[in-house]
């Protein structure tokens, strides 16, 4: 059985803060029709690829899927589940904003079968979430996490963000301080990204916020992984913190270069080294699912290299590059190509290599997207 993760997007959104450019909207009239079309999807891509296959974690991400009717998100499971082989060991997990988090939801989620929250707190500090235009606040954000434990979460996950506008770096330990003192398994620390198109970015050009230097923001990163790695938090990806043994089942599948299958608008697939992507605007999805059963609007097959490439910039992305792995890529030559390059990264104090493994240290890991791209 090969092992395969399914991603599901849920779009809505009560507003859209001011550094987010995932696929959202703030539009519901058609919240049923989506969930109707996103059951169809499921449908067809369980006809083509259910045969021989294991489902080992879903993923619903948004978006702000905790914003619709919970109801909406157990019919969807259960669709889900009629449709693939989902293990029953299988991770799934539901993306969620404390602000429109309650009791009955974290039930319902539970009965669903939802067995991981992904909470996006961002902050502790009211200013910073306000600055962020959050719908909740620090005191909400507590309250959520200790009653998704109370309630019987087993495994939590937590967002924050760092390098904040006048974000100083005690403000930014005291971020950690909390969340290492809470009732969760997880912690993906993000750098603020300032992207096209946000109303962030906009700010920034206006001249009304201004966002700190690539040396701070390094700095911060440091912090983090000293503060999370001293205080129980293993570092498994460059972003992501776990308690022992709580990785995320789905991240692993994408670094471990699974095939995973997404459905839902902007949503990318791979499957036998093939990917393919949706349409994004919500009605061009929802046309498209209820005319052909899904919604691509364009695919590439990837060469051996772009694979071999792949494969090596998420491995060492995550827990390191194993270099007898490569042979699955039919590949004798890359450490050779690369080998006076590793030699100089290891002399820099940015790689460790050892018994045929390669890892970034803290340093390599704060510029590793640099590193990555220098490899031949």
């Amino acid at each position: 059985m090969k092992k395969t993760s399914i991603y599901i997007h849920i779009p809505f959104c009560d507003h859209k803060c001011i550094y987010c450019d995932f696929y959202s909207i703030i539009k519901y009239d058609d919240v049923e029709k989506y969930f109707y079309c996103l059951k169809k999807e499921i449908a067809f891509y369980a006809q083509k690829f259910s045969e021989g296959r294991i489902i080992t974690s879903v993923f619903l991400g948004g978006g702000t899927p905790s914003f619709v009717n919970s109801l909406l998100i157990e019919n969807l499971i259960t669709e889900l589940k009629k449709n693939f082989n989902v293990s029953e060991k299988a991770e799934i997990t539901i993306e969620s904003n404390p602000g429109t988090m309650d009791e009955k939801k974290i039930n319902d989620y539970l009965e669903a079968g939802i067995n991981r929250l992904s909470i996006g707190v961002q902050s502790f500090n009211d200013e910073e979430l306000k600055f962020m235009t959050r719908i909740h606040d620090s005191r909400k954000a507590l309250e959520t996490i200790n009653l998704a434990r109370r309630e019987g979460f087993k495994n939590i996950s937590i967002d924050l963000i760092f390098n904040l506008p006048k974000q100083t770096k005690n403000k930014w330990l005291s971020n950690l301080e909390i969340a290492a003192d809470l009732p969760i398994e997880h912690i993906s620390a993000y750098s603020l990204m300032i992207e096209r198109g946000t109303i962030l970015n906009k700010m920034i050009l206006d001249g009304k916020v201004k966002i700190m230097d690539s040396d701070f923001d390094a700095e911060l990163y440091e912090i983090t992984i000293d503060y999370l790695s001293g205080n129980n938090f293993l570092q498994y990806e460059v972003s992501n913190f776990c308690r022992e043994g709580y990785e995320c089942s789905h991240n692993l599948g994408y670094w471990n270069y699974n095939d995973y299958i997404s459905i839902g608008t902007s949503a990318h697939s791979f499957v036998n080294g093939k990917r393919w992507w949706n349409f994004s605007p919500l009605n061009l999805y929802i046309s498209a699912v209820e005319k052909n059963g899904h919604a691509e609007i364009g695919n590439e097959i990837l060469s051996d290299k772009e694979k071999l490439n792949e494969f090596v910039m998420l491995a060492l992305r995550s827990k390191g590059l194993n270099i007898n792995d490569l042979t699955k890529f039919n590949d004798k030559n890359w450490f050779k190509e690369n080998e006076q390059y590793l030699t100089t990264l290891k002399n820099e104090n940015l790689i460790s290599i050892k018994n045929n493994f390669i890892k970034f240290t803290k340093h390599g890991y704060a510029i590793c997207d640099e590193i990555i791209s220098k490899f031949q």
